[in-house]
């Protein structure tokens, strides 16, 4: 507690003049004894963690539950505030902004801050190439992806808790996509780094707007279609009202949530706050892909009733097709540092390893 926290709770105690020496003294050890105790509870850690979704989204909810279990599971001595998008710094500027200290850790995709190293598009989202989330979960747990990731990250002053995922993302879309080449002409909303590429490689034509346009960007007619979120999240924002030919099951983008913390901060925490902090975020990972499972299947039902809507399942040859596609452009971002080529190394073996090729 601080100083001036103290005075005012000892300030707010009700005079003493007109007490007996002895209740002086019994209200005056009270006091200090209950601003001790306080103080006792007060947390040793206090972050502020901003992320990619906006306030209310599942995403975000899921979030916040998480930043109350680390305050549970930590007896009070971290506390953590989860602030939406844009609250602090705008999305592709959380990194520096956990660097510096003006944020103390980020829950976020990497793709971001492609503009800053290739790598961070292609561990963000390696388009294609999980058609399940525990896959990828699998992956940077056990297989060595979270260290990579640590080395990627680590210079530029953040430490990788751990990592999740949101699932696979829906593809909502103003026209039929039955085939590959439908998606031919189409202007898809896609961030930059290799999401963009690869529909680009595809035959679309992609547009770079900020997820909070994406709504407006259907109504419009700016884009036809969006690589933006998971199908319950498409179905609450009403997208389908523009874009009535949502692709479910998805079957390109599998973003990672990486969970990070500045590293001048998590190199002084002890081993148990670390190790605390690492389960968590596991857990939180696998609890991510479960609700938004659930609510996926949810909205999916909920559109069904509706007449207007066609939900699409890509068939499995173009599923192979647009992999192929994918791969392609994997091996072409292989070769743009050291890293990348490792990052591809590591995610082709363990794919061919586990019959995921």
């Amino acid at each position: 507690m601080k100083a001036s926290t103290k005075l005012k709770t000892l300030s707010s105690l009700k005079p003493l003049s007109n007490l007996k020496p002895l209740s002086n003294l019994r209200v005056l050890s009270a006091a200090i004894l209950a601003v001790m105790a306080s103080s006792a509870h007060a947390a040793e850690y206090e972050w502020t963690f901003q992320t990619s979704e906006t306030a209310g989204e599942p995403q975000f909810e899921i979030k916040k539950e998480w930043a109350q279990k680390v305050n549970e599971l930590s007896d009070g001595r971290i506390t953590i505030e989860i602030l939406p998008v844009n609250a602090v710094v705008q999305a592709n500027q959380t990194l520096q902004a956990v660097q510096s200290g003006i944020l103390q850790g980020h829950l976020t995709d990497p793709s971001y801050f492609t503009g800053q190293n290739p790598a961070f598009g292609m561990m963000g989202n390696l388009v294609g190439a999980w058609s399940d989330p525990n896959d990828f979960l699998d992956y940077m747990n056990n297989g060595g992806g979270e260290d990579l990731y640590n080395k990627l990250v680590e210079p530029y002053g953040l430490h990788l808790i751990g990592a999740g995922a949101t699932g696979l993302e829906s593809l909502p879309s103003t026209k039929p996509v039955r085939s590959v080449d439908d998606l031919k002409g189409l202007k898809i909303r896609a961030p930059e780094g290799m999401v963009y590429n690869i529909f680009e490689a595809a035959g679309a034509t992609p547009v770079n707007l900020p997820g909070s346009e994406v709504y407006t960007g259907l109504e419009k007619g700016v884009i036809d279609a969006a690589d933006y979120t998971v199908f319950a999240t498409n179905q609450a924002q009403g997208l389908h009202k523009f874009a009535p030919y949502p692709l479910y099951p998805g079957f390109h983008s599998l973003p990672m949530v990486a969970v990070s913390l500045n590293k001048e901060i998590w190199d002084g925490l002890p081993d148990d706050l670390k190790s605390m902090l690492e389960t968590s975020v596991d857990e939180m990972a696998v609890e991510m892909v479960a609700k938004l499972k659930e609510l996926d299947q949810a909205a999916v039902e909920e559109a069904k009733q509706d007449p207007d809507i066609e939900i699409i399942d890509l068939p499995a040859e173009e599923r192979v097709k647009f992999r192929n596609i994918a791969k392609d452009e994997w091996a072409e971002w292989a070769k743009r540092n050291e890293i990348t080529q490792e990052y591809y190394d590591s995610v082709v073996a363990y794919l061919e390893e586990h019959d995921l090729l």
